[in-house]
């Protein structure tokens, strides 16, 4: 069973928020504020925060710009992740995705199924990897990016978890870019 291995340091990792929402501010922002205050609770770093609108091409536009940023590590985007028309966010996503972590959606469905049952089919949240950054496209709910966060992330984002997390092997994300 997955642990915390307290004889291991805590490595932060930095990491930027995206909004994707055609009607929020900052200053209403309240799924975003819920992974900052998360993101920092847990001693990493918020690199950035942004919020966009629902338009693909400036999503993605938006996450290649963080990949290839060396101050971020991680970018977690929040809405934009249902099933409406103007939903682009999980395609904008796998525009810029090198490889996906098919398994984030998977288990982040399991998470939703106990809290909202069945309405979890509707969410698509998902995640991958570019340019040794990882991404994650959360649900705009305040609810989901908490359960997203205390269910999986607190966890692969933390250097200590065993038997493996996200962390560990992020020297070695793009090692296929690197020669040989």
């Amino acid at each position: 069973m997955s642990k915390i291995d307290e004889d291991k340091p805590f490595v932060p990792v930095r990491i930027a928020v995206l909004t994707v929402s055609d009607s929020r501010a900052l200053a209403d922002d309240s799924s975003g504020d819920a992974l900052v205050a998360r993101i920092e609770a847990a001693g990493h770093a918020l690199a950035y925060r942004k919020i966009i609108r629902d338009e693909r091409d400036a999503i993605a536009a938006q996450l290649r710009e963080w990949c290839a940023d060396p101050e971020v590590d991680v970018v977690i985007s929040t809405g934009g992740t249902g099933l409406t028309g103007r939903d682009v966010t999980v395609e904008a996503h796998r525009d810029v995705y090198e490889k996906e972590i098919e398994a984030f959606g998977t288990v982040f469905t399991i998470v939703s199924m106990k809290k909202i049952g069945t309405s979890a089919v509707q969410s698509r949240a998902t995640g991958g990897v570019a340019q040794g950054t990882y991404l994650f496209a959360l649900p705009g709910s305040p609810g989901a990016c908490k359960d997203a966060w205390d269910e999986i992330l607190v966890f692969q984002l933390d250097y200590r978890h065993r038997p493996c997390n996200f962390v560990e092997i992020m020297p070695r994300l793009d090692e296929h870019l690197r020669r040989k």
